[in-house]
């Protein structure tokens, strides 16, 4: 399978070999480190701020050179299993930091003789546990999803032709569908009080059909760009070696670094006086999300837009389904129960909130169109859960987590307007997303395609 780029003889070799040298000792202090206090080795004791950006900034470059090797797999692996493989790589660094506070509170609740997931002197972990997903999920649609949008909007302007925002193919239904059924599935979720294992199935479930009916799409030349495009340039052994390299250091460096980084961060909360539940929510994401938010912007740039939404798309299915879904078992297994993963007030409302901003956002795709004024309405919307954070406390006595549960209530009303509105593509898109083959959704693209240019 060849490769295809903006221009295929503008791969840099010297460029994208800084690239990948930068993201390598962005590494080292973190894999060091960790690696020395796994084997108990003489090291500096450093302050928790210290320790989380070390930490922090090794999860990062992991990332970064965790993408790069996910792209270029796509020359050497069959449809079905790239898809899968791809999906497990693109949440591994969501998972190492969830599933440490998951593993912690689990640990937690086996060693109290009352069950309790307090820790002595230190913050609740299961307080933390969804912390890290619902930042991730809300980044991807509030920031990745609006950015995407906007900047091939900017890219059309000034190319001088303009469009409205974005249209996605046909064959995006099946994204979109299954969005829709974990995110209805989802809004469940805050008014449990546990997680449990019967959760873990149906969402893992949904997982598997989705990438089963993902595996049916034909094979695409993949997009690559930057170090993807130069690693895709070698031979095919060479190919596979680097990747696979690739894949296995930066897996590593994401084991040693992810328990330090999200304790760090806790830490630093604690020491400087902020809400660890806020760094944990926030840095972690921004760290883990960096690349992908990256290549997708990049894609949008070069009006790859199709490619850059898509893989944001996936990867919020991907986040809803096997990353939510695995953490109650993660916490099973260190409780050495079968008890549920606990759901307390806070993670209630930011769970609401995130289930509403993804019903928000299917609601927008269910024409698989998005304008530049929705993308608009997702990115304040987004914004505006920080403002009412800090003003709602300072204006008036109201209970916590209340600007949580207004935005949460926004979404869900402008959700339930443009499903009524556009309630005739519901069942057409839901018949596309789950049925129609894919040759038949590549048909109609190409129909469409035709028609729009004899009409130009």
């Amino acid at each position: 399978m060849t490769t295809t780029t903006e221009h295929e003889d503008d791969v840099r070799p010297g460029r994208q070999k800084l690239n990948v040298t930068l993201a390598v000792l962005a590494t080292l202090p973190g894999l060091l480190l960790g690696l020395a206090i796994l084997f108990h080795l003489p090291h500096p004791e450093l302050a928790p701020p210290v320790e989380a950006l070390i930490f922090g900034v090794a999860v990062v470059g992991a990332a970064f050179i965790l993408s790069w090797g996910a792209e270029v797999a796509q020359l050497d692996i069959s449809a079905g299993l790239a898809i899968a493989v791809l999906a497990l790589i693109a949440v591994l660094p969501e998972y190492a930091v969830s599933f440490v506070f998951a593993w912690q509170g689990g640990t937690a609740v086996a060693n109290s003789p009352t069950g309790s997931c307090e820790v002595p002197g230190g913050e609740n972990p299961c307080s933390l546990v969804l912390a890290n997903m619902t930042g991730a999920n809300r980044l991807l649609i509030g920031v990745g999803w609006a950015m995407v949008v906007i900047i091939a909007w900017f890219r059309l302007r000034r190319a001088g032709t303009p469009k409205d925002g974005i249209e996605l193919p046909r064959s995006s239904a099946v994204e979109v569908s299954f969005l829709a059924i974990a995110t209805l599935y989802s809004l469940s979720l805050p008014f449990k009080r546990t997680i449990t294992l019967i959760d873990m199935v149906i969402l893992v479930a949904i997982f598997i059909a989705y990438t089963i009916r993902i595996s049916k799409a034909p094979p695409e030349e993949p997009h690559l760009i930057g170090p993807a495009a130069w690693v895709g340039t070698f031979s095919v052994r060479a190919r596979r070696i680097t990747v696979g390299g690739f894949f296995l250091y930066s897996a590593i460096v994401i084991l040693l670094s992810a328990e330090h980084f999200a304790q760090g961060l806790v830490e630093t909360g604690t020491e400087l006086g902020i809400n660890s539940f806020f760094l944990v929510q926030w840095l972690a994401p921004l760290a883990s999300e960096a690349p992908e938010l990256l290549v997708a912007g990049l894609y949008a740039w070069r009006l790859w837009v199709t490619n850059g939404l898509t893989t944001l798309i996936s990867s919020k299915v991907n986040q809803w389904t096997l990353l939510i879904g695995t953490l109650p078992l993660v916490f099973a297994i260190s409780s050495r129960s079968l008890n549920g993963l606990p759901v307390d007030s806070h993670q209630s409302a930011e769970l609401l909130l995130t289930a509403a901003q993804s019903l928000f956002a299917v609601a927008i795709l269910f024409n698989l169109h998005m304008s530049i004024w929705e993308a608009l309405v997702l990115l304040g919307l987004f914004l505006t859960q920080f403002v009412l954070g800090a003003v709602l406390p300072a204006l008036m006595d109201l209970p916590e987590n209340t600007e949580l549960r207004i935005v949460a209530g926004i979404y869900l009303v402008l959700a339930l307007f443009l499903f009524a509105r556009g309630r005739r593509t519901i069942v057409p898109i839901l018949k596309d997303g789950f049925r129609t083959p894919y040759s038949e959704l590549d048909a109609r693209d190409e129909a469409e395609h035709r028609a729009v240019t004899d009409r130009s």
